[in-house]
């Protein structure tokens, strides 16, 4: 493949988005800003992979570059540290469900769950007071949120049976898009408030959608392996095997105040997979540092860049901006800091990296331009492959994918594909690059 055309990088927002032909399986649940598929398919294509090659997504999400591998009979694994996505990568690439048993066991579970709320006394189910304080204010109101505990209740009833996986799935998906009062922008944040909704017709709607995708896939031949690790992408070697990946395709966060925990809150609280701050703090503290809402006092991956002088300069930059603009809460102080920890985060992943991949791996990492910090502009993709290079990776082109406008400015802003290629030697000491130079 050709590098992608700076023309059509340019045009409006519908490069990014799912495209029609690409919604089975990928829209069982999807981050909403996630890259989309036929940008995994460019790159497998540019870069030659083939069915006896693997992929990997180190920063996986909900499993886009994952599940378009499987469809294109392509073997792939993931790593997620985000509970509620790596759950999410897991069920979307479970295939082998019977379509038939999904639906019949799902209309048993709405019959029992429309008795039990049609006897309803009154009260109200309600989350524990720990879970309920992870919630964001007013995320969900009291009637679909008992309505919502009456149905998990019931999918409980199935927890031996194949479809619950399946099934909670569907439910994460009608909770963020027809059940609860949440809002998307460039943060999570609170919608229209509807004091009611219809929880089990919404859940039932997404569990026929899902069911139609397994049929269609079942009538297809057999597909690839593909398996979704838990964990920390700046510790790759825990999970993963040497010598064993031809190809990276990723997307992982970008260095602003977007917390990525506040945007599964909703149903990772409600499905079970955070119960308390203690589970919200590990799972943060297993997160690239991206966000001042995740930067703990014993971090340390800034001294991956400790020598590198732009990335120095720029948080010496967003710091004067502070100061010269007297603020002084808690977490604009943190901006510099957070800053350094992201790209030093980066610089351990893909140091950390090196031993997992193949001599003449290639990889493309999808990140953007930023400027939240005092509106300091961030060239994201420039300082990644700077980094890259000083840990021996070839930069083979940084592609324009598309451009967006910044929330506070309205300034044009790059997302661009950083592409590498590990030309080998991939068993050089950590040690050996701990302090990162231009």
């Amino acid at each position: 493949m050709d590098t992608p055309d700076p023309s059509a990088a340019c045009r409006p927002s519908a490069i990014n988005q799912l495209q029609a032909q690409d919604r089975a399986g990928h829209n069982w649940y999807r981050f909403v800003l996630s890259f989309p598929p036929h940008l995994v398919r460019d790159y497998l294509k540019r870069f030659g992979i083939t069915s006896d090659q693997q992929v990997l997504d180190p920063f996986c999400g909900t499993g886009t570059t994952l599940v378009e591998c499987k469809k294109l009979g392509i073997p792939s694994v993931g790593v997620e540290a985000n509970a509620m996505a790596h759950f999410a990568s897991q069920v979307k690439l479970d295939w082998t469900l019977n379509p038939d048993q999904l639906r019949r066991q799902a209309h048993e579970v709405a019959e029992r769950t429309q008795t039990l709320l049609a006897s309803d006394r009154g009260e109200l189910r309600r989350l524990e007071p720990d879970r309920q304080q992870l919630l964001l204010k007013n995320s969900i109101s009291p009637r679909p949120l008992h309505k919502t505990l009456t149905l998990l209740e019931q999918l409980q009833q199935h927890s031996d049976h194949r479809p619950l996986p399946h099934g909670q799935l569907a439910l994460a998906k009608a909770l963020v898009s027809k059940i609860g009062n949440l809002h998307f922008g460039p943060e999570v944040g609170i919608g229209t408030i509807k004091a009611d909704a219809p929880v089990v017709e919404a859940w039932l709607t997404e569990v026929g959608a899902i069911a139609q995708d397994l049929q269609d896939f079942q009538s297809q031949a057999s597909f690839p392996p593909a398996i979704v690790h838990q964990g920390d992408a700046r510790q790759m070697r825990q999970v993963l095997t040497p010598g064993t990946i031809d190809a990276v395709i990723t997307s992982p966060p970008y260095p602003n105040e977007k917390d990525y925990t506040r945007t599964t809150r909703l149903e990772s609280v409600l499905l079970g997979l955070i119960r308390d701050r203690a589970a919200l703090k590990a799972l943060k503290q297993g997160l690239v540092r991206s966000n001042t809402r995740n930067v703990y006092k014993l971090d340390q991956d800034d001294q991956w860049i400790a020598s590198h002088p732009e990335i120095q300069r720029l948080a010496a930059a967003i710091e004067a901006k502070r100061i010269e603009l007297g603020k002084t809460s808690g977490f604009e102080r943190l901006y510099a800091r957070v800053t350094k920890l992201y790209f030093g985060g980066m610089a351990q992943h893909l140091a950390d990296l090196r031993p997992i991949l193949r001599p003449g791996a290639h990889l493309a990492y999808v990140v953007g331009d930023q400027a939240s910090f005092f509106r300091i502009l961030i060239h994201t993709g420039e300082l990644l492959a700077a980094i890259a290079q000083s840990l021996g990776y070839e930069l083979v082109s940084i592609d324009l994918f598309r451009t967006r406008r910044a929330t506070a400015t309205r300034a044009e802003l790059r997302e661009e594909v950083v592409v590498l290629r590990w030309v080998g030697d991939g068993q050089r000491p950590l040690s050996e690059h701990r302090s990162l130079q231009n």
